[in-house]
């Protein structure tokens, strides 16, 4: 992680985590939900993951996109409050 941040800057790697994590996260309750809800044993919704993650990862693609997004709006308008600069005018018949 240390070197990916090195490589590529903290925000790219904000997104690459969050990229990773919001599917993980998504699959693992659901499996863990449907374990218990199916088989009474939340073990064996995990093992049952192959299947439905394909689903849930495919279905959190918009979430982690926008998500993505509003790092990227956020930082754009930082980047272009930091290279405005403050200037008095002048008038041409000075």
């Amino acid at each position: 992680m240390i070197w990916w941040i090195y490589r590529v800057g903290w925000v790219e790697a904000l997104k690459t985590v969050i990229k990773v994590l919001v599917p993980s996260i998504l699959i693992i309750l659901f499996n863990i939900k449907a374990g218990r809800l199916l088989f009474k044993n939340p073990l064996v919704g995990l093992f049952s993951a192959l299947p439905t993650s394909i689903f849930i990862y495919r279905g959190s693609l918009p979430v982690v996109a926008s998500i993505n997004n509003w790092i990227d709006t956020k930082r754009s308008k930082y980047e272009e409050s930091k290279d405005v600069i403050d200037t008095d005018s002048i008038p041409l018949d000075d």
